[in-house]
């Protein structure tokens, strides 16, 4: 634990934002202090705050080697960027889809921080009694509306006060940030071990975590992937997209479906078939999951690449567009998944967004090729799963060729 109350991280029983009643604390309003005339960074300049930022983004790969780098220990949550201009706060995900008014008390520790404007970058995650971030319980949460239990951990500042601070060496970027709270309630500073990650890796695996994230700490903010943070996982851990479905085996009592059927795309946009995953669903799971599915039913997807066996022909295919976490054993040697438990749903990302290096690259694979589709209609509804829900703000709060394939059919449209 040592590792953990180093980096900040709360300690069972010593934290909360929230009393006894789970009821999070007001923020009272704070006097803004007047820009300062120096800039707050070297390499800051004056200029408006941006209205949309795309984050960084990791590139997944091997411990880096050499001093330069910042290690921070990997989150299990979702992504979060956020803004406060005058006390008022703005919360997006990755994909800048806008959460302020489904996440009320985050948005009110946001703007509850003594600045004038601010832009931030973090992570919002549950914590366990042992002070380990859960993505399970995170999507409990923010199923139940209940984001008082969160902590949102910012680990990057790329502008404050009318600076931008983008060109500033991430190093730089982070000291301001540390000094801009005591960071003891909802809202975390995300810690660090600056030098060579090798030591930091160890004591993360010692303590069975699910990662480490180096960072250059004389590199600038830059959008996208391949600007110097590299993701280094230590379980087999993977976002995949959804595919399609197969139903429950025959005499099976299971209700909703048997299996979800994941992809990847390889960093060329090919699709490739991973498998499929039919364990670690609750039965709320497999019934919401179901109403989903059956409303995205579609054809297979064109040059889907598949390795090994043929595909099944109960396969019910859907529109790519939903993300699962999904841990698994290992790689089958045919580029497909073994003994995978499903984690839950990424509402935070798309299926475009599940690109990585192809699995088991010598395998063979083939371009699926199933027949026409015919059409049919469907009356379910779709049902969202662990997106927090709309909720009015909190008083006080200011938020601103191979087998033949089966396969479901489209519906009509109305």
């Amino acid at each position: 634990m040592a590792l953990i109350r180093k980096r900040g991280w709360p300690e069972p029983g010593v934290d909360g934002v929230a009393g006894a009643s789970g009821t999070p604390a007001t923020v009272p309003p704070r006097k803004m202090a007047a820009q300062p005339d120096d800039p707050p960074a070297p390499g800051a300049c004056r200029a408006a705050m941006p209205m949309r930022q795309a984050p960084q983004l990791c590139e997944a790969g091997r411990t880096p080697r050499g001093e330069i780098w910042l290690n921070e220990i990997k989150f299990d949550g979702y992504r979060l960027m956020s803004r406060v201009e005058n006390g008022v706060a703005r919360l997006t995900t990755r994909n800048g889809h806008d959460w302020t008014d489904r996440l009320p008390a985050v948005a009110r520790a946001v703007s509850g921080l003594d600045v004038q404007s601010a832009l931030f970058d973090g992570e919002l995650v549950a914590l366990e009694p042992g002070g380990l971030s859960s993505f399970p319980a995170l999507q409990a949460a923010l199923s139940g509306g209940h984001d008082n239990t969160l902590h949102y951990y910012l680990f990057d500042l790329l502008h404050l006060n009318g600076w931008d601070l983008r060109p500033c060496a991430l190093r730089d970027r982070k000291r301001v940030l540390r000094g801009l709270s005591d960071w003891c309630g909802m809202l975390r500073w995300s810690d660090h071990i600056e030098g060579e990650p090798g030591a930091m890796q160890a004591e993360a695996r010692r303590m069975k975590l699910e990662g480490i994230i180096c960072k250059r700490a004389d590199a600038p903010y830059s959008a996208g992937r391949g600007h110097g943070w590299v993701k280094v996982k230590f379980h087999n851990r993977e976002e995949f997209a959804v595919l399609g479905w197969t139903p429950p085996r025959g005499g099976s009592s299971r209700a909703g479906f048997g299996a979800l059927q994941l992809g990847y795309h390889d960093t060329a946009g090919g699709l490739h078939y991973a498998g499929g995953v039919g364990t670690g669903f609750s039965d709320q799971q497999l019934a919401a999951l179901r109403e989903r599915l059956d409303a995205m039913a579609a054809d297979p997807p064109a040059g889907l690449a598949v390795a090994g066996e043929p595909l099944w022909k109960g396969i019910r295919w859907v529109r790519p567009e939903l993300v699962a976490e999904v841990r698994f054993a290992a790689w089958s040697g045919s580029g497909r998944v073994r003994h995978a438990v499903f984690l839950g749903l990424r509402e935070d990302k798309t299926a475009r967004d599940v690109v990585r290096d192809v699995a088991d690259p010598a395998a063979v694979r083939v371009a699926a090729t199933p027949p026409e589709a015919t059409e049919t209609a469907s009356g379910h509804q779709r049902q969202v799963v662990a997106v927090p829900p709309r909720r009015a703000t909190a008083a006080g709060a200011r938020t601103a060729g191979g087998s033949k394939i089966v396969f479901a059919p489209k519906p009509k449209r109305r």
